[in-house]
């Protein structure tokens, strides 16, 4: 069985760091679009307005695989490709720079602020590690081979040759990266440490907490005290697993809630955009695994540090 061709390289460069979007004609329900522009409205005026589509189409914003712009009158064509650029949403621009911990023909090592999100998505597209590094570093290719939670600083690493993306992808996948986290949380103890901490962890769509429910164990976490000092503990976080906001939930659920963290163990309103005052403290510090791409040894370690731990 033959599989679905590849597409076209799209014609259009990125645009901050993001690609164009590409649209495929479908087929022609019974003759439904007699133009492209007929088409283009069905699909995107609901979400736009018509007028918008329209003056896309008259700036040629939309583009044929040669490069060509696409006039509105142009008769439709099942399976013609297009692309466009999307109208960006302004965003708040996060105001911290990203590090650069290492950077070969293969892999990029950043070390994400916080606040910054990994890929574009929602809200976030311009505002996002992958854009930014690909309009600075003038990769366009660039990917990350795992993701970081927006609010979370550290260590991510993003593959700079797409075919490489899926071997290193599989060592997160089968869990063959060693990962370690720095946290700053309140310091209690009574609470006995270090343990590690199993449980069944559950993320619904659409909902911003995780939480532990009981059935079978999906989540591991070795927790340890590095210090403390005045009620606050610095702590070592070492996942096993990854699921999401695993080390937050677990963290809260031995009543060591992270400092300023605004969903656990109360979700809190949304921030301001802008508000850049109160980061979690949370940074994946160490990346550490064999390089399935030259088998070498490689361990990576973040050179930011935790606000609420200022003199380390």
């Amino acid at each position: 069985m033959r599989g679905r061709a590849k597409p076209p390289a799209a014609p259009l460069p990125q645009r901050a760091g993001v690609d164009p979007a590409r649209v495929r004609l479908p087929a022609d329900p019974a003759g439904a679009w007699p133009t492209v522009r007929d088409h283009l409205l069905d699909r995107f005026a609901g979400a736009v307005g018509a007028g918008r589509v329209d003056s896309m189409l008259a700036e040629g914003r939309f583009v044929g695989v040669d490069g060509g712009a696409v006039r509105a009158d142009e008769p439709y064509t099942a399976g013609r490709h297009l692309w466009f650029h999307r109208d960006f949403a302004p965003e708040v621009p996060v105001p911290f720079p990203i590090g650069l911990v290492h950077r070969d023909e293969h892999l990029v090592i950043a070390d994400k602020p916080h606040f910054l999100a990994t890929t574009p998505r929602g809200r976030h597209v311009t505002q996002t590690l992958v854009a930014r590094l690909r309009d600075e570093l003038g990769i366009e290719e660039l990917q990350p081979a795992h993701r970081l939670d927006r609010l979370t600083a550290g260590l991510v690493l993003c593959v700079v040759r797409p075919g490489d993306r899926g071997a290193y992808q599989t060592l997160f996948r089968d869990r063959l990266v060693r990962k370690e986290y720095e946290a700053v949380a309140r310091y209690d103890g009574e609470t006995p440490l270090p343990r590690t901490v199993r449980s069944r962890i559950v993320k619904e769509r659409g909902v911003i907490a995780a939480r532990e429910e009981p059935g079978p164990v999906n989540s591991e976490s070795r927790i340890e005290l590095l210090e403390h000092r005045s009620g606050l503990g610095r702590y070592r976080l070492l996942p096993a697993t990854g699921r999401t906001h695993q080390l937050r939930v677990h963290m809260n659920a031995l009543g060591l809630g992270l400092l300023n963290d605004p969903v656990y163990p109360v979700v809190e309103p949304d921030r301001e955009p802008g508000d850049f005052e109160r980061p979690l403290q949370l940074l994946a510090k160490v990346l550490e695994f064999t390089d399935p791409v030259t088998g070498e040894p490689r361990r990576f370690e973040s050179g930011l540090r935790l606000s609420a731990w200022p003199d380390r």
